[in-house]
């Protein structure tokens, strides 16, 4: 297990090279000019060739990209094209604190919520309560987010002033009782973006939940459990629910490199200062500093989490681990 994740993590660099590149190759000979869209009506050819020299655009694009890969490797990814007087660190890195914040959170509800609803319509197989289920459940994850959002703000921002309109306050907030006693709760813009974030996503987690645990109770070692005489609830529990998480783990492992990329519908009507929201508007932009760092950050976070997908699967089932041991 050691000498497979050693050669995994030696691979990090080489995939980071490609895909670093490939997304420098395809920004450098898209359409549009970074510095002139940042210098508006100025068009002196003379600065815009220094400013080129100084942001480091001139010469050939090997060259432009050993420069940028130097700063990359010492965790400088350069300044914002646009936003002048600010690095890229000091862009991205609280905007994805924020998405990671709300999609961690939305990712929880999610699981939370799907595993067990999965559980029980998988139990409830032949009755008329598991159709019933499923139907709800593909009614919500058909809903866009751009369905879902006005709605909700119609109803509890606009008619009965319960929630805020938009923006983001954090994850906590302070509720005090008469000015003295402080008790922590969840900010009220948290409530929103939540419920958004995570009605389609808890459907899908329940319904391959389902699908698996179907699979895993028609075993025969869950037959001869029940046969034993072992309580349901130790059945679900100790055999069904651990066998069924495997198609989950690789959702969860891609969900958590989601919670950085943030969700750009949600953030946009939302006014939330995520990463989604910035990522699109650096696209736009052609801020390239911007873009690399954030598809470079990215690629790494998905590599590890494949990797870490890889290495829970080998916690869950001792089957792959024996598989593993023998090769």
């Amino acid at each position: 297990m050691a000498a497979y994740v050693i050669r995994r993590l030696l691979w990090l660099p080489v995939t980071l090279l490609i895909v670093t590149f490939l997304t420098f190759t395809i920004a450098r000979f898209g359409p549009g000019d970074p510095v002139s869209i940042a210098a508006g009506q100025f068009r002196d050819p003379e600065v815009l060739a220094q400013v080129r020299a100084e942001r480091g655009l001139d010469g050939t694009l090997v060259e432009q990209y050993v420069r940028w890969l130097g700063g990359a490797v010492r965790g400088d990814f350069g300044d914002s094209f646009l936003q002048q007087g600010f690095t890229v660190n000091e862009l991205i890195f609280p905007k994805m604190l924020v998405s990671a914040q709300l999609g961690f959170m939305a990712l929880v509800a999610v699981f939370s919520l799907g595993i067990p609803l999965g559980l029980i319509a998988a139990r409830l197989n032949g009755t008329w309560i598991d159709p019933f289920i499923i139907s709800i459940l593909l009614f919500l994850q058909a809903i866009p987010v751009l369905v879902v959002i006005p709605p909700i703000l119609w109803l509890f921002a606009l008619q009965f002033d319960l929630l805020p309109v938009g923006g983001w306050g954090g994850l906590v907030d302070i509720w005090w009782i008469g000015g003295v006693i402080a008790i922590p709760i969840p900010d009220p813009h948290l409530y929103i973006p939540l419920f958004s974030m995570s009605l389609g996503g808890f459907a899908g987690v329940a319904r391959l939940v389902r699908i698996t645990a179907l699979e895993v109770q028609s075993e025969d070692y869950i037959r001869t459990a029940r046969a034993k005489g072992l309580p349901e609830s130790t059945v679900q529990l100790r055999h069904v629910l651990p066998n069924s998480l495997l198609p989950v783990v690789t959702v969860v492992g891609f969900a958590l490199v989601g919670i950085l990329e943030g969700a750009f519908f949600t953030e946009t009507l939302l006014g939330i200062p995520g990463i989604g929201r910035f990522t699109f508007e650096a696209v736009v932009s052609r801020d390239y500093d911007v873009i690399m760092a954030i598809t470079s950050i990215l690629a790494a976070v998905f590599v590890l989490m494949n990797l870490a997908v890889e290495l829970t699967y080998g916690w869950i089932d001792p089957r792959i681990r024996l598989g593993e041991a023998r090769s």
